[in-house]
């Protein structure tokens, strides 16, 4: 958090809270807003918020689009309304070592910026009825951000499209092949394709001998779709800035996680040759107002993808020195075409944090269902489904989206390291003949989908 004094004259005004100081808020587009503040010792995040909105023209109609963020290499963090940002980055140290397993030196070393960026409580209903050009071009900024770093994997397909998008959005929609290519070039293909696609894979030497036709390859399909868009757009009004831009962010919309708060964790690998060594792997978790996503952070795909009606969860502390915390996650599940509840074990000093947001996140939903139904969230016996309809629609959703396996959007819990289980009333078995009720308490209600109950603890099966 970039702060320096103002004028000097400031400087013998006494306390911090009088003195004149100068704040970098950074964007996603690693621009930033230069403030010079009074009293932003004892200013909250609800009132610089109204000095960054001020700063950017950014009309009171989009009051909750944004919020503050505190961002470094080790953490991410979004800001209350009542936070108060200088306080919490002066704290911002003892946030590290709670929250995350970073070295000491690493620690001591980190400082975070204050950015302005999507509220996570944000919906994207409410997004698409943005008409605010300033506002959109935000956004925009952020999902290209997160869909060119891969916090948003996507198939081909789709980042070919949206980098094409970028090169309307960005280089204009009246381009010949030529200019575009030039105009590519001097941008940089990852400056439209997320890296790994533009780089590629492969090794070493296979990257020395295939990147130029690589890169010839990409730069051929981006203008193809270049000229598709630009053909797409030629009618009406189309071509103009905001059309494309409501454009790119409605082709983000159809991600899931589009619209996330990311945490880092690792998930335990499923056992491998004669030894059955495991070890862990790096996942992302990303949670927003509709549910839970576990991404592989290397291979760019999504591992496990549940609505909170289709999870229950609970969060456990350390029970022993060297532990962490670890994020549980039931869900069904089926072994040999027999249903089965599964336990996904995420290992994260920032359980704590996911578990709190999810439960908010459930009660906002609950709250949302409520308002839309003028119930208090009760289901009358007419609007309740049987167990036996909601399983079997469950499972048929579930193995729809399954089939399609190549797409880096589906899940993939087939290679998962997961915990399966029932309760007999004696032990824990794999596999369970009957349906009850779930092992954690907290989960949205009404669930679509039963388990077992479990008061053992739970051995990795």
């Amino acid at each position: 958090m970039a702060l320096t004094h103002g004028n000097d004259e400031n400087e013998s005004r006494g306390p911090l809270t009088d003195l004149a100081l100068d704040l970098l808020v950074y964007l996603a587009s690693d621009s930033a807003v230069h403030l010079t503040l009074e009293g932003l010792g004892c200013m909250n995040a609800q009132e610089l918020g109204r000095n960054v909105r001020e700063a950017l023209n950014i009309p009171n109609s989009a009051v909750d689009v944004f919020a503050f963020w505190f961002c470094s290499p080790l953490l991410d963090l979004q800001l209350k309304p009542k936070h108060l940002p200088y306080k919490l980055c002066r704290q911002w140290q003892d946030l590290l070592y709670r929250f995350t397993e970073a070295p000491a030196e690493d620690i001591s070393q980190d400082e975070p910026c204050l950015l302005f960026k999507r509220n996570v409580f944000y919906s994207r209903s409410k997004e698409l009825q943005i008409e605010d050009e300033g506002v959109l071009r935000l956004l925009y900024d952020e999902a290209k951000m997160n869909i060119l770093e891969g916090h948003y994997p996507c198939d081909p397909e789709d980042w070919l499209r949206l980098g094409a998008l970028s090169c309307a959005i960005e280089l204009g929609t009246g381009l010949d092949d030529q200019a575009l290519t030039a105009a590519i070039r001097e941008k940089k293909l990852s400056s439209f394709l997320p890296a790994h696609a533009a780089l590629g894979g492969g090794g070493f030497l296979s990257t020395l001998r295939g990147r130029g036709g690589r890169n010839a390859e990409m730069e051929q399909n981006l203008i193809k779709e270049y000229r598709s868009v630009c053909s797409s757009a030629a009618t009406g009004s189309s071509q103009e800035p905001i059309a494309l831009l409501r454009q790119y962010l409605r082709s983000c919309h159809t991600l899931p996680y589009y619209g996330c708060a990311f945490f880092m964790g690792e998930i335990d690998k499923p056992a491998q040759g004669l030894l059955h060594r495991g070890g862990h792997k790096a996942v992302s978790v990303g949670i927003s107002l509709e549910g839970v996503y576990v991404m592989d952070v290397k291979e760019k795909h999504v591992l496990l993808g549940l609505k909170f009606s289709e999870l229950s969860w609970d969060h456990s502390y350390p029970e022993t020195e060297g532990d962490t915390h670890i994020l549980w996650l039931e869900f069904d599940g089926e072994e040999a075409g027999v249903p089965v509840n599964k336990l996904l074990k995420i290992y994260s000093k920032q359980a704590e944090l996911m578990s709190g947001l999810i439960e908010f996140c459930v009660e906002l939903h609950s709250v949302g269902e409520s308002a839309a139904t003028g119930t208090d969230g009760e289901v009358t016996p007419s609007q309740e489904p049987t167990g036996r309809e909601t399983n079997a629609k469950t499972r048929e959703r579930r193995q729809g989206k399954l089939r399609r396996q190549s797409s880096v959007v589906c899940s993939r819990v087939h290679s998962l390291n997961t915990i399966s289980y029932v309760d007999d009333g004696k032990e824990i078995k794999r596999l369970k003949p009957k349906r009850a009720a779930s092992f954690f308490t907290r989960q949205a209600q009404p669930p679509t989908y039963s388990a077992v109950q479990v008061t053992e603890s739970l051995e990795q099966g």
